[in-house]
């Protein structure tokens, strides 16, 4: 398996290199191709994959669980908002599909949840979602919050992941993920192997939750200020057998540390803090057995201060670690261990918990009131 993560094409041919440079990052290099001593039982069919969940799977890869048809069944999935019964509610969720999606296409697909203050529309405006998948090809799906008020307040955290949250409450989000998959993977034609969560503050706490209860059909999560543990954050238990690659990213742990802002949110007198949360949720990562890229920047709960790459949209580093890593990847392995960070992820991401060195600077994104709703 090692063999075809080295062999393959991982970010594309325009912005391939070979060599990793001290962070972590690639620096120039050549273009990597699959070897013709690879072993037969491993060898990709065609020369060159943009992303790894483009190649096949190696014989006898581990293989996701596929999640039971809805109960009251789906809705004849459309690009849009598509509306259906799920856990005895009616739920609502966002389909984007690519351009052009051709038969032949086996697409990944993608879970995004959004924060307190936005709603699934927002998340696919503010991510530019359709032109990501577009350029990436990846299928998209949004869900819309049925809501989650912590006990005993008027606090809507939108996704449920605080201690006051029943389990019952808890499954039924879980169940609702399930069904939407479910629905995907019977109408459209998808990767199996690659499906990711990836959630933005309350969606990332909830992401945070998800990835340990459905370890079992993920392929990896993206934790944008997230985390576990901190104030009144469920804390993590593991995900058991399968280790979920993932991104931890947050907004910075403030001075004498580093110069910027703290990644703090509080809310009705609800505080909590989002460097905490994210370094307590590394250390069960990392107790796991889990590859982790962590990311820290210095602007404080704002929006990721990511740079756009020159032909893609501004989240491209965050779609394509989705798509570079499939559910049968080996434990704790990453084709990035091998290639190195690929040039679109921020200088301020590196491999490994306490690894990365923190954005400084100007040029935060402006300040917004996360507990607007």
């Amino acid at each position: 398996m090692r063999a075809l993560l080295i062999s393959i094409v991982l970010f594309g041919c325009s912005n391939a290199h070979g060599t990793t440079g001290t962070d972590g990052h690639q620096v120039d290099g050549p273009v990597s191709t699959i070897q013709p001593d690879a072993p037969a039982s491993i060898k990709p069919d065609a020369t060159t994959y943009r992303y790894l969940c483009d190649a096949p799977p190696p014989e006898g890869a581990a293989m996701p669980a596929i999640p039971a048809a809805p109960a009251a069944g789906c809705p004849v999935l459309a690009s849009g908002t598509n509306t259906f019964t799920s856990g005895g509610n009616s739920r609502q969720f966002i389909v984007v599909l690519p351009v052009n999606f051709a038969p032949d296409e086996r697409l990944p697909v993608l879970f995004l949840w959004h924060w307190i203050g936005g709603d699934a529309n927002d998340f696919l405006v503010r991510g530019d979602v359709q032109a990501a998948a577009d350029e990436q090809r990846f299928i998209a799906v949004i869900p819309w919050s049925k809501g989650a008020n912590v006990f005993g307040t008027t606090l809507n955290t939108k996704w449920p992941f605080d201690i006051t949250q029943p389990q019952t409450r808890m499954d039924e989000e879980f169940l609702f993920f399930d069904d939407m998959l479910s629905c995907v993977e019977q109408q459209l034609h998808v990767n199996t192997s690659c499906v990711s969560t990836i959630g933005v503050s309350a969606g990332a706490l909830f992401t945070d939750q998800l990835a340990q209860a459905r370890a079992n059909e993920l392929a990896s999560f993206v934790s944008l200020s997230g985390g576990v543990n901190d104030t009144i954050i469920k804390p993590w238990v593991g995900t058991g057998t399968h280790k979920l690659p993932g991104v931890v990213l947050w907004g910075g742990d403030g001075p004498p540390t580093m110069d910027g802002n703290k990644d703090i949110l509080g809310c009705l007198g609800i505080g909590m803090d989002f460097s905490v949360a994210s370094r307590d949720m590394e250390t069960g990562l990392v107790a796991d057995g889990h590859f982790i890229v962590e990311c820290r920047h210095n602007c404080g709960h704002v929006e990721p201060p990511l740079d756009t790459p020159v032909g893609e949209t501004k989240y491209a580093s965050m779609w394509q670690f989705a798509m570079n890593h499939p559910f049968w990847i080996g434990t704790g392995d990453s084709p990035y261990l091998q290639s190195g960070l690929p040039p679109t992820m921020p200088a301020w991401c590196s491999i490994g918990a306490g690894n990365s060195v923190p954005r400084s600077g100007t040029g935060c994104p402006a300040a917004e009131n996360p507990c607007t709703f």
